[in-house]
């Protein structure tokens, strides 16, 4: 039976790989968040791996307040940096594989067509910059590791564009939403599935590869706003807007679209539709 630690098990896609681990029972799990093992602590992982041998490792945790990076760069390096840094070092002496968690925000948006993961990186956010100081660090680990960047996720649990939007569309009737920033929106359940489908190939044999999951097709925000409130069944006039128009502290990538080819590929991933994921969110928040 493999042991798999994973970290962030609270988070969007920490709460849907629980939800689909009950149903493998092949794999012993050990989810943890802050309160459980603060990553960030080489001394307290050493302890829990001493309990709780692990072969491998997924990473689910991450500093993702974006905005608020830009004035607590010290945390967000802590949290993207120095605990993945932890994560390799303990993969490295007890001979474990990692699947890294990452991000669309190690690009700069300025390319036009798909980013495939051998593109050159170029943040422009401090939590851009945190992400790939852990890319990279997993990089240079010398460890068997998979990088999976995602984009756009959301979930029925925690903060998210979906149930932002169904929660002011509800009390406002009216929103604007930018509509020059194009990428892809990914459900947590679907990247959940992925991660959990590339375990019995990263535990036999070697990967150190970067992958890019999120759902299929391309959207603005103001696309994807439209849909939530489509579907939804919410009456909400949703107006464009540019991004000139809506200021935030940190910089956003203007296209983020990404080349899912490889991970297809590699372990025979099939990726739903982003609308139609869209959907089996939307019921899922209604049932809540």
């Amino acid at each position: 039976m493999l042991n798999i630690l994973v970290t962030g098990s609270k988070g969007q896609l920490g709460k849907e790989i629980q939800k689909q681990s009950k149903e493998l029972s092949s794999y012993c799990f050990y989810f943890t968040d802050v309160e459980e093992l603060d990553i960030t602590f080489y001394a307290g992982i050493e302890a829990f791996v001493e309990k709780h041998p692990i072969q491998i490792i997924i990473n689910a945790a991450a500093y993702t307040a974006v905005d608020k990076a830009e004035e607590d760069e010290e945390n967000a390096f802590a949290v993207n940096k120095t605990a993945v840094e932890n994560l390799c070092r303990i993969a490295k002496v007890k001979k474990a594989s990692l699947i890294h968690i990452s991000t669309d925000y190690v690009f700069d948006g300025s390319k036009k067509t798909a980013y495939q993961p051998e593109d050159a990186v170029k943040p422009n956010s401090v939590y851009g910059f945190s992400k790939l100081a852990g890319e990279e660090a997993v990089i240079s680990s010398d460890i068997n590791y998979a990088i999976v960047r995602t984009s756009w996720l959301y979930s029925a649990h925690g903060h998210n564009f979906v149930k932002t939007i169904l929660k002011y569309a509800k009390e406002r009737g009216e929103l604007r939403v930018v509509d020059d920033q194009i990428g892809n929106p990914c459900f947590a359940g679907d990247l959940a599935k992925a991660v959990l489908d590339i375990i019995p190939y990263i535990s036999k044999k070697e990967i150190k590869k970067i992958y890019h999951y999120s759902n299929e097709g391309n959207c603005s925000w103001y696309d994807f706003a439209k849909a939530i409130v489509e579907i939804a069944e919410i009456p909400c006039k949703i107006e464009a807007v540019s991004s000139s128009e809506y200021k935030t502290a940190a910089s956003r990538p203007a296209y983020s679209v990404m080349d899912k080819t490889r991970i297809k590929k590699d372990f025979n991933i099939t990726i739903p539709q982003w609308k139609d994921s869209l959907v089996k969110c939307i019921q899922e928040i209604k049932q809540q």
